[in-house]
């Protein structure tokens, strides 16, 4: 039978639709990856099509009518889960793809879905198989990991590139125990074509990705809700798509716009507009900045130890005055931070938090910008004279003590 001829007897795209009424977040992305048959794959499975530069889905319409509805949304929100994680793209390991990398991924993904997948797949913790051991809600990496150290695959050569032979049934044949089991014995679906495009091709498809994740998170958060897609899957999605920002450069461009000008008449230069009638006008700019550093005992020698390093880096660029506080700033620590100069961090202080003790100094000395590196556990301080900028890290940027409209940073 032609695929044409098998098409006509199972076409996917014909009921997408109806699997999907319950996953709203699915729908909306299975209606932007494109879905054709083949029979040159046993199962399923997706890939970067060369030509479209797009993510797609192949599968054998023989292997899908087989499935039960149940099991035909177990697998399409399967391989969904491979281009979401960036199995098929980023997230591939640096030797390229093997048999244990297939695994590990479709281990991470099954413990999202193990009870809408036909036999045969990889599903952690599921007795009677190799896995009934293996820990449930790991990354792919993780997996990877166990895998390499289990003495059941130690034969394995890891490099087999996964023939979707488990999803017709072939993967309940380890023996319980796993001696002697393959890793290919397991598999749902085929990894064949991860990997297969040049680097080019590769971006443009993770941009055409992002832009219908985007879309389909929009859906799912404007109403239509999110379906059966958990907490810490939805947070990866949303960390997928949101622009990361280079925090770096947003504290360069902080002191840069916080630069102010000192204006002396010189005759030296000439007055573009009045040359040789009035004198020109000589401009430095210099920044005159504040950074607060909370010293509270809630805020970790790790995280100080980090801030320093990037104050380090800064001091390249501009002479700063390091105000450490805890529920008060204590003058005598007070310095100035030479433009050039190298510092080790230190710990001068160790009581509660108070935001308002450190602004208040900023606003009563004239600076133009101030940075408070701190660990956000305190209330809201007093407005600032001058334009405020916080730096965190990730947990207290998503978990702040106050609401702001100032700029808040994660260092990672």
């Amino acid at each position: 039978m032609s695929d044409n001829e098998t098409k006509e007897k199972f076409d996917l795209n014909m009921h997408t639709f109806r699997l999907l009424q319950q996953e709203p977040f699915f729908a909306s992305l299975s209606r932007r990856i494109h879905k054709a048959p083949s029979k040159h794959i046993p199962t399923a499975g997706v890939r970067i099509n060369p030509q479209s530069a797009q993510f797609e889905m192949l599968y054998n319409p023989d292997f899908m009518a087989s499935l039960t509805d149940k099991q035909k949304l177990g697998v399409l929100m399967h391989e969904f889960y491979h281009i979401i994680f960036e199995h098929v793209t980023t997230r591939l390991p640096a030797e390229g793809m093997s048999m244990k990398w297939n695994v590990a991924t479709d281990l991470a993904i099954n413990s999202h879905i193990a009870d809408m997948l036909p036999d045969g797949g990889c599903i952690p913790g599921k007795a009677g198989t190799p896995f009934e051991k293996y820990p449930v809600g790991l990354s792919a990496e993780a997996y990877l990991k166990i895998i390499e150290e289990d003495e059941q695959f130690k034969k394995d050569d890891g490099q087999g590139q996964g023939d979707g032979q488990g999803g017709q049934g072939q993967g309940d044949q380890g023996d319980g125990q796993g001696q002697g089991s393959s890793l290919g014995d397991h598999v749902l679906d085929d990894h064949s074509g991860w990997g297969d495009v040049d680097e080019e091709t590769k971006a443009m498809a993770k941009e055409r990705l992002k832009d219908a994740m985007e879309k389909a998170a929009k859906d799912a958060s404007s109403g239509q809700g999110w379906g059966s897609v958990s907490a810490d899957v939805r947070k990866q999605i949303m960390d997928a798509i949101t622009p990361k920002i280079d925090w770096r450069k947003v504290l360069r461009y902080f002191i840069k716009t916080s630069q102010r000008s000192n204006k002396r008449s010189t005759v030296r230069r000439l007055n573009r507009r009045f040359p040789y009638i009035h004198a020109g006008r000589k401009v430095t700019r210099q920044a005159k900045i504040a950074i607060s550093i909370d010293q509270s005992g809630s805020v970790s020698d790790q995280m100080l130890a980090s801030f320093f390093a990037e104050l380090n880096s800064l001091s390249s660029l501009a002479e700063f005055t390091v105000v450490p506080f805890d529920t008060e700033v204590d003058e005598s620590l007070v310095y100035t931070w030479k433009k050039g100069e190298r510092k080790t961090w230190e710990r001068v202080k160790c009581g509660g938090t108070c935001f308002d003790a450190p602004t208040r100094y900023v606003n009563d000395n004239g600076f133009d910008g101030h940075i408070i590196l701190t660990d956000m556990e305190a209330p809201k301080p007093i407005a600032s004279k001058c334009q405020r900028m916080w730096m965190t890290d990730q947990r207290g940027k998503e978990n702040p003590y106050f609401t702001t409209n100032e700029r808040v940073i994660a260092i990672d």
